[in-house]
């Protein structure tokens, strides 16, 4: 049997992960609080609270899967990329737990386990799992890319933002209407009470595979800037229209890229990862697509869209059965590609 301890201190969430031949048996996630009166992550707070919770939610995520440290096979973490300061505790973490039990580490890519979700397997029948080659819709509020999916170690990405990403558009215009942070689950709730074609904003156009979402912040704030002079409370009149309105716009940006990218390639094997794939909009969209154009589609568990350690500890099995390990002078990074 191969036990695998999965460490995520990427950002502001704190999670540990038992995955033993594939199968999930545990995944704790300790999120933070604090930043919500900052309306952002604040990196030295972030790195703080990674060390109050990081022991405790491994040792839970121990107790829940029902296994002692000694059964641990390798211990998997995230080396990158994300906040340094919060990559630090995991990977320092990772080292000692290493060390202590005389167990290979092996370092994970934040962006690859996102796509290396979908290999989680419920239980051992479960066989639902992507087939080679697919694609591969990565959003969230730093990434918006689609990747072609090769291998479980060959992934190239083949369109991706040239400016912000569609998770950053989505807690922006929330914040610009006041829906506090972050906005992207609240413009979600809201959207499901309004009028998707009650308002219009712009779309870029942009060649090949890749995406913009600038010029979408620009029309929606200086849409609102002018009804606002008209109508003082604009916002609270249409706020479910204009949440509607959004989420829609920003939907259709990400799926015409996608079936663009289908089309040309050939590939109708079709999965989605990252926070924003938890949007009741997009998850929508899919389904439509896959009913239209014959998508065979995989859509992650609600628990594997936000930064959790089961994915890092997915990936880190099957680094585990090509012996890819790591060294104890690996440091942390805070940008990389796939």
């Amino acid at each position: 049997m191969i036990t695998i301890l999965g460490i995520e201190s990427s950002c502001d969430d704190t999670s540990a992960a038992v995955i033993r031949d594939g199968v999930i048996l545990s995944n704790v996630i300790a999120s933070q609080v604090v930043h919500e009166r900052y309306g952002g992550v604040v990196p030295e707070l972030a790195s703080r609270a990674h060390q109050q919770n990081i022991i405790p939610v491994v040792h839970d995520a121990l107790k829940q899967a029902e296994v002692s440290k000694e059964e641990i096979s390798a211990v998997a973490f995230t080396r990158g990329p994300g906040l340094l300061g919060s990559l630090l505790v995991g990977t320092s973490f990772a080292k000692g737990f290493s060390s202590a039990l005389n167990i290979p580490m092996i370092e994970v890519n934040h962006l690859q386990a996102h796509v290396m979700a979908h290999f989680i397997k419920e239980h051992k029948s479960d066989h639902n799992q992507p087939h080679f080659p697919f694609l591969c819709l990565l959003v969230s509020g730093g990434n918006s890319q689609i990747i072609l999916v090769k291998s479980y170690d060959n992934m190239e990405i083949i369109g991706k933002t040239i400016d912000d990403a569609a998770g950053e558009a989505f807690d922006k215009c929330a914040k610009v209407m006041g829906l506090g942070y972050p906005g992207g689950p609240v413009v979600d709730r809201l959207a499901k009470m309004g009028d998707p074609d009650r308002f219009t904003f712009s779309k870029p156009r942009i060649d090949g595979y890749d995406y913009s979402f600038s010029g979408l912040k620009t029309s929606f704030l200086y849409f609102l800037r002018d009804e606002l002079k008209m109508d003082s409370d604009f916002i609270e009149k249409h706020k479910n229209d204009l949440c509607a309105s959004l989420q829609k716009t920003i939907v259709d940006i990400l799926m015409d890229k996608l079936f663009k990218a289908s089309e040309e390639l050939g590939i109708k094997e079709v999965a989605v990862a990252g926070g924003v794939s938890a949007n009741s909009g997009l998850r929508n969209a899919f389904e439509e697509y896959s009913n239209k154009y014959g998508w065979k589609i995989h859509i992650p568990k609600f628990a594997y869209t936000t930064d959790n350690a089961a994915m890092v500890a997915i990936s880190g099995y099957y680094k585990y059965l090509e012996k890819d390990f790591a060294t104890y002078d690996v440091a942390p990074y805070a940008r990389v590609s796939i």
